[in-house]
C-alpha cells in the first residue's frame, strides 16, 4: 500500500466494489483485451456525448496523435494551439511533423484560448486548430469553428478535461472535426490509463479504426469469433488499443459521471462563497460558473496569486506544510526547452498567459472532497495572506 501523508490531497481515487466487480467479471471472462466490453463501453459514451462515433484508445495522447493523423496533418503544417495546456497537446503535432503556434488565453478571468489571437496567428501554411477546454470550461467554440470554416481548417478539442461539458446546448468533443478525451487517474472519470477519440465523420472513424490498431483490416476479437481468418494491413497504423479491462471500469464510472460533477461543482462553489474575501485572490471562471451558455465539468480549481508582496511558490509551500497537496495548470509549452531551440519561441511571446502560469495555484478538488476539508484549505490560505 502507498502510504498518503496529505491532509487534503490534490485529488483522490473514486472507485468502489461496482469497479472491483466489473474488473473481476472480465478477468473470469478470459477475454481481456479490446472486446465486446470496450464495444460498449464506446457505445455509451457515444450516446452519452452525442457523437456518432466513440473508439477508445491506450490514452488521451495517443488520441490526440491519430485525430491529427486522421485529419491529414503533414510536415511543415502550421497547427494553432494554446500554451497554457498540458505538453501533449503541442507534442501530439511534432508527431506527425507539424509545426504548433501558440495562441493567447483570453484574460485572467477565462483561461482558454483566445479567438481573435487564433485568427491573428493564422498563414498560408496553417491547417487546423487545437483548442482545449482548460480546467472542463468550454472553449468560445462557436466563434473557433467560424474562424476555421472562413479559412478552411480542421478544429480538433482537447476534451481531457471535459467529459460532460456543454457549450450552448452540445456536449464538448462532438462541435469540432474531432475531440479527444483522458481517462487518466485524476481526471473527472478513470480507466487508470485510457482515452477515447470522438466524431461524427465517417472518413475520420474509418482511419482512426485503422490506426488504433496497426492499421490492420481486421482484430483479435473479430478472429476470435469466427468473424476473420485473415487480414490486410492498408496503412501504417500503432498499437494504440485499450482493453477489456479498462474499458469495464469506464463503463461504471460513466455512469458515475454526472454526480461526480454535480459535486465538483458544489465544492467549487463552496471555495468562490469563501475566497470571496480575501484581497489578493483572483478566481478565473468564477463569473462563468452561472453562464447559461456554458456547463462545466469543474475538473480543476485554479486560483491566481495577484499580491505583490506574495510569490505563489511561498504559498505553495506553505500549504504543503500543512498538509495542503497543490499543483500548476500549468507551466506555458513554448517555454519549454524543446520549444524554444526548435522554433525559438521566447519568454514574452505570450505575456498573458506567462504570468498566469507564474500566479496560478490549483487548489484540491475531488468528489469525496468534504465541505470542512474546503474551509480548511480556505482558512489556511487566509492564515498566510495575514501574516
Amino acid at each position: 500500500m502507498i502510504e498518503v501523508s496529505w491532509r487534503v490531497p490534490l485529488f483522490d481515487l473514486s472507485v468502489d466494489e461496482e469497479e472491483i466487480k466489473a474488473v473481476e467479471a472480465v478477468l473470469r471472462s478470459k477475454w481481456i483485451s479490446m472486446g465486446s466490453i470496450t464495444q460498449e463501453f464506446e457505445s455509451e459514451f457515444a450516446k452519452r456525448h452525442g457523437v456518432k462515433y466513440a473508439i477508445a484508445v491506450t490514452n488521451c495522447t495517443a488520441a490526440l496523435h491519430l485525430a491529427l493523423k486522421a485529419i491529414g496533418i503533414r510536415e511543415g503544417d502550421e497547427v494553432i494551439c494554446p500554451s497554457l495546456t498540458f505538453v501533449a497537446t503541442a507534442n501530439s503535432i511534432l508527431y506527425v511533423g507539424g509545426k504548433p503556434v501558440f495562441a493567447e488565453i483570453i484574460s485572467r478571468n477565462d483561461l482558454t484560448v483566445s479567438p481573435e489571437d487564433i485568427e491573428a496567428k493564422i498563414t498560408e501554411r496553417t491547417k487546423a486548430i487545437v483548442v482545449v477546454h482548460y480546467g472542463g470550461y468550454p472553449c468560445k467554440i462557436d466563434l473557433i469553428l467560424e474562424i476555421a470554416s472562413k479559412y478552411n481548417l480542421k478544429v480538433v478539442e482537447d476534451c481531457a478535461h471535459a467529459p460532460l461539458a456543454e457549450y450552448k446546448g452540445k456536449k464538448v468533443g462532438s462541435w469540432g472535426d474531432i475531440g479527444c478525451f483522458s481517462f487518466f487517474s485524476n481526471k473527472n472519470m478513470t480507466t487508470a490509463e485510457g482515452g477515447i477519440i470522438t466524431t461524427n465523420d465517417d472518413e475520420i472513424a474509418e482511419k482512426v479504426l485503422l490506426m488504433r490498431s496497426h492499421g490492420m483490416t481486421a482484430l483479435s476479437f473479430d478472429k476470435f469469433r469466427g468473424h476473420a481468418s485473415g487480414y490486410d494491413v492498408v496503412e501504417l497504423g500503432y498499437n494504440y488499443r485499450i482493453d477489456d479491462i479498462r474499458s469495464s471500469i469506464g463503463i461504471v464510472q460513466l455512469k458515475k459521471l454526472d454526480a461526480f460533477n454535480r459535486r465538483r461543482k458544489e465544492l467549487t462553489k463552496l471555495y468562490i462563497d469563501n475566497l470571496s474575501d480575501i484581497d489578493g485572490i483572483t478566481v478565473p471562471f468564477k463569473n462563468l460558473s452561472e453562464d447559461g451558455d456554458l456547463v462545466s465539468s469543474y475538473h480543476i480549481f485554479p486560483i491566481l496569486i495577484s499580491r505583490d508582496d506574495l510569490k505563489r511558490d511561498f504559498i505553495r509551500q506553505e500549504l504543503s506544510k500543512k498538509g495542503i497537496q497543490t499543483s500548476v495548470h500549468y507551466q506555458p509549452v513554448h517555454l519549454f526547452s524543446i520549444y524554444r531551440s526548435r522554433f525559438g519561441y521566447e519568454k514574452g511571446d505570450l505575456s498573458l498567459t506567462e504570468w498566469v502560469s507564474e500566479h496560478e495555484i490549483t487548489l484540491p478538488l475531488y468528489p469525496s472532497m468534504k465541505e470542512e476539508d474546503v474551509f480548511y484549505v480556505v482558512d489556511c490560505l487566509k492564515d498566510i495572506f495575514r501574516k
